[in-house]
């Protein structure tokens, strides 16, 4: 089912609804909510894709994926830039999330910076953007992901605390899973390691960092050991660490954050819910 759309300089616009069988529509399962990620197909001839003019890597196969921030508007758009000049457009919906919010009416927002972080903290989070800056021939993100350990959540994705005068602290960017130090981590999807800490980061302590290609990657906290070195091509299911309560923790929990690009993504969405009986 398509319809072609008037548009200036006699450029031809096809938009496209996604049905069984048509090769000149976009075909994607997923969820489209913010912190949700979608994995599809581009249509048949494509030659470069966009999310909201932002480019889209695709694979040979012309497969992609695509996330949505947690604070995602409410309206995206993918268009596919075929080889005959043509344009297949399609407009996605993204649902918004309600978000777990501690109001602390009579403390005031503490700065974190002191003289101290201010020298150290630099040279880590430039680590962290050359890790994931980096591309790799990994194809984990064709696979669904799985939980990296298994327990109780103690801390959700864009959970945020409101301090007096209503001045908002920064979201929780990952998921907590509370276990005990020691605690086996393996990797959710295969992929190549990037960031290997040399010690612990001030926030994050014990960081490893792996992409699992076309921009995804994920982020380990405050493990008490690390099992792998950067350039180890990684396989779904692999042992790559030890919970701990490095850096900022205060107690012993695995935060696992998932990144597409600049959008932070929900791990409960992409995972799945946590299994039962842990």
């Amino acid at each position: 089912m398509r319809r072609i759309a008037a548009a200036p300089l006699g450029i031809a616009i096809v938009i496209a609804v996604p049905a069984a069988g048509q090769s000149d529509a976009f075909h994607w399962t997923g969820t489209t909510t913010q912190g949700g990620l979608i994995s599809g197909t581009a249509p048949a001839g494509t030659v470069s894709l966009t999310l909201d003019g932002k480019p889209v890597m695709l694979a040979p196969d012309r497969r992609f994926i695509a996330g949505f921030d947690r604070d995602a508007k409410s309206a995206a758009m993918l268009v596919a830039t075929l080889a005959d000049g043509r344009f297949v457009i399609q407009a996605l919906t993204i649902e918004p999330r309600g978000w777990a919010l501690s109001r602390l009416d009579s403390l005031p927002k503490t700065p974190v910076p002191d003289a101290e972080f201010a020298v150290v903290r630099p040279p880590e989070l430039a680590a962290i953007a050359a890790a994931r800056a980096r591309a790799t021939d990994a194809a984990g993100w064709r696979q669904q992901f799985t939980w990296p350990t298994t327990g109780r959540i103690s801390t959700f994705f864009g959970s945020q605390r409101i301090y007096k005068n209503g001045e908002a602290g920064a979201y929780h960017s990952g998921i907590d899973i509370a276990r005990p130090t020691g605690t086996v981590v393996t990797a959710p999807a295969d992929g190549v390691v990037t960031l290997v800490a040399d010690h612990p980061f001030t926030l994050e302590g014990n960081l490893l960092m792996i992409d699992h290609g076309m921009g995804l990657n994920s982020a380990f906290l405050h493990l008490s050991r690390i099992d792998v070195h950067v350039g180890d091509h990684i396989r779904q299911g692999q042992p790559i660490g030890l919970v701990g309560m490095t850096g900022r923790a205060t107690g012993p929990h695995l935060h696992w954050g998932l990144k597409w690009g600049e959008a932070k993504l929900d791990p409960l969405v992409v995972a799945g819910p946590m299994p039962a009986g842990n």
